[in-house]
């Protein structure tokens, strides 16, 4: 049942953020607000009155205060949990950058190692975090993400861009920034281990 837009929203909880992330004049690009209602049928009755407001006035190429995703994404993670933020991951991967990545990545070698990029593409400002490659080996890597965004969103971007390249992929959480860590850690996994993870052929 969804929430009526009477019903008292519970605050918003102060979340902790990454290590070494401050977040100046950081800003995100509208089409990733936008990505919410690929989540919701009704703006109005889930988010209520204030967000579905603040949303309407949102257009795709326009940059917009941090807090809006940030307060968006715990308001969502209360009402539609961390499948519904996995599939806004999705959708914000489909809606920013899915275009731009069918023409320049061929393998998860380049979503992986081209995520600081993507990153930055529909994020702005200063010491904003980002994504760094710990480990790749074939058919796995080790990614450290300092970004303030939930987790689950997370999570679902990362394995819609790995499908984006025909690489589908196991994402594991190993180390969050919600429950105490310096940085959120991912373990990403695939049966793929030839030219489409490292984008090497046999010659």
């Amino acid at each position: 049942m969804h929430a009526n837009i009477s019903t008292p929203i519970d605050p918003i909880p102060a979340v902790r953020k990454p290590r070494a992330y401050l977040g100046v004049n950081h800003e995100t690009v509208g089409s990733d607000l936008l990505s919410v209602l690929a989540v919701v049928a009704d703006p109005g009755m889930v988010l209520g009155r204030t967000f579905s407001t603040r949303l309407a006035r949102v257009t795709p190429d326009g940059w917009y205060p941090i807090s809006w995703m940030l307060d968006l994404l715990e308001l969502l993670d209360q009402r539609v949990g961390q499948m519904g933020l996995r599939q806004m991951g999705r959708k914000v991967f489909r809606t920013t950058h899915a275009d731009f990545v069918r023409q320049t990545c061929y393998s998860a070698r380049d979503i992986l190692y081209g995520l600081d990029d993507l990153y930055r593409r529909a994020n702005r400002g200063d010491q904003i975090g980002g994504w760094t490659m710990m480990d790749f080996g074939p058919g796995r890597a080790t990614m450290e993400c300092t970004a303030p965004h939930h987790c689950s969103m997370a999570e679902g971007l990362l394995c819609e861009a790995l499908m984006a390249v025909g690489v589908p992929a196991v994402v594991t959480q190993t180390e969050c920034f919600r429950r105490g860590a310096e940085s959120c850690v991912y373990e990403i996994s695939s049966a793929f281990v030839g030219h489409e993870w490292s984008g090497e052929r046999l010659t």
